[in-house]
């Protein structure tokens, strides 16, 4: 099987090296973007899953910074499970725009340009099988990253999901640690959040960010915005988001 914007690379050593596609749902108007494979243990367990494990040092400090500045806006989570979600009745999100972005992303690398983009709802993508977050103001690209997910014993969960509470200082009481600007997505406690994406790792579900990455999102979310995570699904500009 083939792919616009990406393909599986081989076995390395013992472990299994997964090569990304694109942005978000694998945008067939933009050229070849390949992430940093994420390497394995054997059978397929990633060697450690950072969400129970504190940030990067090196980062350690801008969360404090980060922060401390950033509003917390908390709201109760419902209480049906990540299975119950299903996409409600929804306008069409046509893309107009993908980041014109040349370069291979690399684990860690992250791009943002909301320059003159016009105000309007905003959309999220994740792609499991490209393992790439994208965001969309009005249809227009303004942020892309290369993210962690997941794996097959907790996984990330396929479906629509509206943002249910925000907390720019979030520590899991489940893992001790610290997981800056969540963004919860279910009942159930998956959630995108900061955290240092690198290759090797995952998560218990979650959807990891950069930790920049992961501030300007939350500066532009509202309670309520949806999160599309989907596996594989190819669109391109004038496509409609919202249709499976």
């Amino acid at each position: 099987m083939s792919y616009s914007k990406g393909e599986v690379t081989g076995i390395v050593g013992a472990s299994l090296a997964i090569a990304a596609l694109g942005v978000g749902m694998n945008y067939a108007d933009r050229g070849p973007h390949l992430i940093e494979a994420v390497s394995t243990a054997v059978g397929g367990t990633p060697a450690a899953a950072p969400d129970d494990q504190p940030l990067d040092p090196a980062e350690e400090g801008k969360v404090a910074q980060a922060t401390a500045s950033a509003g917390a806006t908390f709201a109760p989570a419902p209480t049906p499970a990540r299975a119950s979600a299903a996409p409600a009745a929804a306008q069409p999100f046509v893309i107009r725009r993908v980041l014109p972005i040349k370069d291979p992303i690399a684990y860690g690398q992250w791009f943002w340009d909301d320059k003159d983009v016009p105000a309007g709802p905003i959309l999220i993508t994740v792609d499991l099988e490209a393992r790439v977050v994208s965001v969309f103001r009005g249809g227009y690209e303004i942020g892309t990253a290369a993210v962690l997910l997941g794996t097959d014993e907790k996984p990330t969960p396929l479906g629509v999901f509206p943002i249910l509470a925000k907390d720019a200082h979030h520590v899991s009481n489940l893992y001790d640690a610290p997981m800056p600007f969540t963004q919860r997505l279910t009942g159930d406690g998956v959630s995108l959040h900061a955290t240092t994406v690198q290759n090797g790792y995952a998560s218990h579900g979650c959807i990891g960010l950069p930790l920049g990455f992961a501030r300007k999102l939350f500066a532009t979310t509202h309670l309520g915005d949806k999160v599309y995570i989907t596996r594989g699904k190819q669109v391109g500009v004038g496509a409609d988001l919202t249709q499976s």
